[in-house]
């Protein structure tokens, strides 16, 4: 296997590429940047009885089973409530996907169900803030649950040598896909009263536009990749493929004991990621809600994200190759604390430090998701890839709920943000202590995998 580590990119990698371009769209565009403040603004007419840009102000409540909770902090409520239902859901489709004789098929139909979930939310218009809500919860738990097989078919496609390469490749045309129809989307913004539109329904287009490059682009991965047959599956007991799933998820959860260094990157990658979800989530509303910017211009700071992070994951990837992924890992996490205590100190309205900020977001987002998921790889046993990938999509985008969390009561108790930015220190820390702590070449060792030349 070792001659095969610098071998030339096959069709297969590429198509696998693509996936990446297809769900950043909604990433980007929905999850990111507009869908946050838009759902919140919806929040606020049902509770106040005007669109939350109104000048105005309005202290009421939405009430939700009898609780008063703040429109403001209605999205970080409603994240911690699909993290408990992804703790449920994805381990269970991680253990259907490792017996399914082909991941592609299950990865394509999550993908259409979340990308026609997501072209939905065109729908979400006046006070209905609930169907919001609802059509958020489905798309991230499909776009999760597709991603546990898309990372599960990296093992599938790539040698142990190649993986940080191919991972850093996808995460940067992720970063470009995702770039290209944000910066549409923008035009779309910026120009929007020229072609007699309001800026809701500019925004309620531009969802559209994100469900529909997802759905499309889902097409090349899915005629590009081939079926791989499953192999070294757990013997469980069941007459069908779900009751198997299941007697497979409860063998590997009390196997992992077995993996100890491969649970200890679970838990230092629960940490940190935690941080690095919260960034991705509350940018938009930090920008526009705290920092006084409009929503075109917080775009642009998404579009410098975007792009710069293409160039983040290339340069990392080619790193980890030089000095290890774990190291490169630590470095990245380390730039992400200057980051944090920059956002925590940046003044209001202060456009070019604004947009100097999301260039060092952009430049260490890219490196530390592409080579994390490619370092796990490493430390997963053969057979297993999408149920031990469940486990580390159930931590991944969407599904971090304690910086949320503590972003939606912090707001609740101090009309700011800016105390929860701060906070997030403590998360990147906690997790860098937790990953000096692993040894690699023992883990991969555990795992049963051949170790990479540079680790």
């Amino acid at each position: 296997m070792s001659d095969m580590a610098a071998r030339p990119v096959t069709k297969e990698q590429r198509a696998w590429y693509y996936y990446d371009w297809a769900n950043s769209a909604y990433v980007t565009t929905t999850a990111a940047v507009l869908f946050s403040p838009y759902l919140t603004s919806v929040a606020e007419k049902a509770a106040c009885g005007f669109v939350g840009d109104d000048d105005r102000s309005c202290d009421a409540n939405l009430d939700v089973l009898g609780i008063g909770i703040s429109p403001g902090s209605l999205v970080f409520y409603l994240v911690p409530i699909i993290t408990v239902i992804s703790a449920i859901v994805l381990p269970i489709v991680g253990a259907m996907a490792d017996r399914v004789a082909d991941k592609r098929k299950l990865m394509s139909i999550f993908a259409w169900i979340g990308s026609a979930t997501a072209a939905s939310m065109f729908f979400v218009a006046g006070d209905n803030w609930q169907l919001g809500a609802f059509l958020l919860l489905v798309a991230n738990l499909a776009l999760a649950s597709s991603l546990v097989i898309y990372d599960a078919i990296l093992i599938d496609i790539s040698t142990p040598d190649e993986r940080d390469k191919i991972s850093s490749r996808g995460w940067a045309l992720g970063y470009l896909g995702g770039g290209l129809l944000l910066a549409a989307n923008f035009l779309l913004l910026s120009f929007n009263e020229d072609l007699g539109l309001s800026t809701a329904m500019a925004v309620r287009i531009c969802l559209v536009t994100a469900g529909v490059w997802w759905a499309v682009f889902t097409i090349i991965p899915f005629r590009g990749l081939r079926a791989h047959a499953p192999t070294n599956l757990v013997a469980t007991s069941g007459d069908t493929l779900l009751q198997r799933s299941f007697g497979q998820l409860w063998a590997t959860l009390k196997d992992l004991k077995n993996y100890p260094q491969t649970l200890t990157f679970l838990v230092a990658y629960l940490i940190y990621n935690d941080a690095v979800q919260t960034v991705i989530y509350a940018a938009s509303i930090f920008g526009d809600k705290e920092l006084g910017f409009e929503t075109s211009t917080v775009l642009v700071a998404f579009l410098v994200v975007q792009f710069v992070g293409v160039a983040g994951a290339l340069f990392f990837g080619r790193v980890a190759q030089r000095v290890g992924t774990k190291k490169t890992i630590s470095i990245t996490l380390l730039i992400w604390m200057v980051v944090v205590v920059c956002g925590f100190a940046l003044p209001a309205h202060k456009l070019a430090l604004f947009l100097l900020l999301a260039a060092g977001i952009g430049l260490v987002l890219g490196g530390t998701q592409a080579l994390s998921r490619s370092f796990y790889s490493q430390l997963i046993p053969r057979g297993r890839e999408a149920e031990y990938f469940s486990l580390y999509q159930a931590t991944e985008r969407g599904t971090s709920w304690l910086g949320l969390l503590l972003f939606g009561v912090t707001y609740q108790l101090t009309d700011s943000y800016r105390p929860a930015i701060l906070a997030l220190v403590v998360f990147f820390v906690l997790g860098l202590l937790i990953l000096s702590r692993l040894r690699v070449r023992e883990g991969i060792e555990q795992a049963g995998n051949r170790v990479p030349a540079v680790i």
